[in-house]
């Protein structure tokens, strides 16, 4: 990628092209209150500084939101400690008290009882841990298996798999009905009526979604190049594969204290005489009594850990942006070395603070939404009046959610601040998003669907080794179950990470574009076919080879 310092390519562009004018970037003299206004630079002049991955030293950004992280933290912590210093050991022995008339309180009786408790083994249990274990053993050389097909052999395993897309779930639903039908408790549980009704809207969900996949057909060769590009950026970079787990484990090992803290919290009180309702003082009980701070420490523990939860996700998707767009305009043949550790670097060093910043927006959008979605349940909250102020509740905050995203790949870019990144992203997006919205989820339900098929196969292999080596009965359909849910998170969580590289690319593919640039031609070669529209069809077929 050349740079814009010495050549200024918006005197050799085209006059009718829109990029003629950079679009992003801030005027140099931010001084001048008419900067607007006033007349064009000449034409060998560039007052605008080009758009691109910074590189070095990055200012330090957004500090309020970081210096309010730390100090909840920080007070998370101390009175955590605090609370484990001050408890009373009574806490544990509440049903132990009893009340003493001559001094009118709770008192321990001196005798003391024991308890014993064993653990007894069973097959199930066996079998389940050596289950489990050997799955999640088995995940990261399947998912590394998976982006390796994605991207050689993307097509075909797309096309392979979306007929199981319909098959499965259809398999599922007659193997369901016949069970229940064949088995005597099912059968008495769930008359034939109610299981006809279930069969059939069953299969009405499925024609539905034959009918997304019939009507966005002409889409799907496209999705095959963007995922393709995909996996090619994250294999590229596939170390992201390691680190952000270890990040994921980074952020348990921070809650195990606070967690810790909010037990021991629970401990700060003390045992005092209740009495009875109905008897006029007559008779009394031992109650556990919480001092009045205890409340008011779990409301900030939650909101801190809230926080650090949404910090650590938006901390992950800095990264891999960071990372990847490294990767992006680096030159051709050229690769990036320590793009994850400066990507590190920057993420918890000086864009810590926009980082923070963007995990108290997602945070307030988790929580209001948590909110909407209680009052949806509320049948007191019910009226015409209450649904259109949840639509559009739910529709602001998908829009919030969307923004943030790319904020803050674009602060991975270019070391920007939270309101300044969300502001020239929106400039930025404004000619594209409409069609990278489309693709991407289009993109995003293949790659869910394709993780299902795998998962799904890989359950119905388990419960045949189950069958075949094991004792268990029914049991085995569990843990087959348990199986599958523990891979499809696990490559549920690839499908993640790939969403978030198809966006950093995008945004990397919408700043060559805003410049005139061509960093990845491949790339290009992809993206320059997204539709300007959801009714427009690309010509994919006759601008792309078919691989």
């Amino acid at each position: 990628m050349g740079s814009r310092e010495e050549s200024h390519p918006s005197s050799s562009q085209d006059p009718q092209s829109a990029a003629a004018q950079p679009l992003l970037q801030p005027p140099a003299d931010a001084d001048a209150p008419d900067a607007c206004a006033a007349a064009p630079p000449p034409p060998d002049e560039d007052p605008y500084p080009p758009i691109s991955y910074l590189h070095g030293r990055r200012p330090i950004r957004d500090l309020p939101a970081l210096l309010l992280f730390l100090l909840l933290s920080l007070a998370t912590f101390a009175l955590g400690i605090a609370a484990i210093a001050r408890r009373n050991p009574a806490a544990s022995r509440v049903s132990s008290f009893v009340y003493d008339r001559s001094t009118s309180s709770c008192v321990l009786p001196s005798s003391n009882s024991f308890f014993s408790n064993s653990l007894s083994s069973s097959p199930f249990l066996k079998d389940l841990i050596w289950t489990l274990v050997l799955t999640l053993l088995l995940a990261a050389p399947i998912a590394l298996a998976v982006i390796w097909l994605l991207q050689h052999y993307a097509k075909q395993v797309v096309y392979a798999s979306i007929p199981f897309f319909i098959l499965i779930p259809s398999f599922l639903n007659v193997y369901w009905f016949v069970a229940c039908t064949v088995g005597r408790e099912c059968r008495q549980a769930f008359p034939l009526a109610y299981r006809i009704v279930v069969l059939i809207f069953v299969f009405i969900l499925i024609g539905i979604f034959i009918w997304i996949i019939v009507a966005n057909w002409h889409r799907v060769e496209l999705t095959v190049h963007i995922v393709r590009v995909a996996a090619t950026a994250l294999l590229s970079n596939c170390s992201l594969l390691a680190v952000l787990p270890a990040l994921g484990i980074g952020l348990l090992i921070y809650f195990l204290p606070i967690i810790v803290f909010l037990v021991f919290s629970t401990w700060n009180g003390s045992v005092v005489p209740r009495e009875v309702e109905g008897t006029d003082g007559e008779y009394y009980k031992c109650a556990w009594k919480q001092e009045s701070w205890v409340s008011a420490y779990f409301a900030l523990a939650i909101i801190t850990l809230i926080w650090s939860a949404a910090t650590m996700v938006e901390a992950k998707v800095y990264i891999t942006s960071g990372t990847v767009s490294q990767w992006y305009f680096n030159k051709e043949g050229s690769k990036s070395t320590k793009s994850i550790r400066s990507s590190l670097r920057n993420a918890f060093g000086p864009s810590f603070g926009t980082v923070c910043f963007s995990g108290m927006v997602m945070g307030a959008i988790r929580f209001v939404r948590a909110i909407v979605d209680s009052a949806k349940q509320d049948q007191e909250a019910q009226g015409f009046v209450n649904l259109i102020f949840r639509c559009c509740a739910n529709f602001l905050l998908a829009a919030f959610d969307f923004v943030n995203k790319f904020t803050i790949i674009f602060a991975a870019i270019t070391g920007e601040g939270y309101c300044s990144a969300a502001k020239m992203t929106y400039e930025l997006l404004r000619r594209n998003l409409l069609s990278a919205v489309f693709v991407e989820t289009v993109s995003t339900r293949i790659l869910i669907g394709i993780m299902f098929v795998l998962s799904a196969l890989y359950a119905i292999v388990v419960c045949a080794i189950l069958k075949a080596v094991s004792d268990l009965g029914e049991e085995m359909y569990l843990v087959a179950a348990l199986a599958w849910l523990l891979l499809i998170v696990v490559l549920g969580y690839v499908v993640h990470v790939l969403d978030n590289v198809i966006d950093t690319v995008y945004v990397c593919y919408a700043i060559d574009r805003d410049k005139g640039e061509v960093s990845k031609q491949d790339v290009h070669e992809v993206y320059v076919l997204l539709p300007v529209s959801r009714n427009h069809r690309s010509s994919i077929g006759r601008s792309l080879p078919i691989v």
